[in-house]
């Protein structure tokens, strides 16, 4: 089967390597907040899985600026990729976010907005914004969707159906958006089947796919369930 890797895409679309900026919007989550639970997802790190992100103390363009100065010695990029990251990008009011996506969008050295949210958080409201902001430079959205497994995403505290990821793919295709979705490899309990059917769900419906393998990591319910020896990781075998 043949990989197509987003660096090679990036290549062939912007002409040259593209770095990818996590940026901080400040965001919570309907998992977090009590809307639809205070615990979150069972892996998810205190900072909503944005720890290479920077403080959201700081405004969008300081950001940008911080991350570029940061990877000069690693990297002569001049192409950049906004990514949103920590948490829910989606969840907060529109005129916030409507400020901070044009904010990064508008940036000469911004080529696209990648925006990482949940599927259940893509009201009317924020579907047009980024109709409109797609019309201006690509816009992608990173869709958190992890296993097509009830069982898997009841474990790991998801809260949300399939249906709800299929709507949300749906929509976001009917206005030209490119939809990148998440899936994490060794989940607890799932086997290497399991796994494949969610890669294959996935990939039919999705631009792209973001490929993670299960990493346990401090301070979660799931490294609480690893050291009560409910699981084992590939390296613990």
């Amino acid at each position: 089967m043949y990989y197509y890797s987003l660096n090679e895409y990036l290549k062939s679309t912007f002409g040259e390597k593209v770095y990818k900026i996590s940026l901080n919007g400040g965001m919570t989550c309907p998992n977090r907040d009590g809307t639809l639970s205070d615990k979150g997802c069972i892996f998810c790190s205190r900072g909503g899985s944005g720890e290479f992100s920077a403080s959201s103390q700081l405004g969008i363009s300081a950001q940008i600026e911080q991350a570029k100065q940061r990877i000069k010695s690693k990297t002569d990029c001049k192409k950049f990729i906004a990514y949103f990251q920590p948490f829910t990008n989606t969840y907060a009011k529109i005129d916030y976010l409507k400020k901070i996506f044009s904010e990064a969008i508008n940036n000469d050295e911004i080529v696209a907005l990648s925006v990482a949210t949940r599927p259940d958080c893509l009201p009317d409201e924020v579907i047009f914004l980024l109709d409109r902001l797609n019309r201006i430079k690509p816009v992608w959205v990173e869709l958190g969707l992890q296993t097509i497994h009830k069982s898997t995403a009841d474990y790991i505290r998801r809260m949300y159906d399939l249906e709800v990821y299929d709507t949300a793919v749906s929509r976001l295709h009917s206005i030209n958006i490119n939809v990148i979705t998440h899936v994490i490899l060794g989940l607890p309990g799932e086997t290497r089947e399991m796994m494949l059917e969610t890669v294959r769900y996935a990939g039919e419906r999705s631009n792209g796919i973001k490929l993670q393998l299960l990493h346990v990591l401090k301070d979660t319910d799931l490294a609480i369930d690893f050291q009560k020896g409910k699981f084992k990781t590939a390296f613990a075998r």
